[in-house]
């Protein structure tokens, strides 16, 4: 997830994923987007930033149907509790 220090957005969103990993067994990583300068001009308006196996799940507010949608779709054998 690509949040911003002082984002209520991003605290928000963390606070719900950081439920639903501990619930699921997932792991969840959360970057400043402002800690690289492409990544803030491609995402910085954007964020909080959803990510998962690095295609974009949602931004702004948590889809937790896209969420689910997504992993769905892309859990894999090898790693079936990787939230990223």
């Amino acid at each position: 997830m690509l949040s911003r220090e002082g984002c209520g957005l991003c605290q928000e969103m963390v606070a719900e994923l950081s439920v639903y990993a501990a619930r699921e067994g997932c792991s969840l990583t959360v970057t400043d987007v402002d800690r690289d300068p492409l990544m803030a001009r491609r995402y910085g308006l954007k964020v909080p930033v959803l990510f998962l196996d690095g295609e974009m799940v949602c931004h702004g507010v948590l889809d937790w149907d896209a969420l689910a949608a997504h992993r769905r779709a892309t859990r894999r054998a090898d790693d079936p509790t990787r939230l990223v």
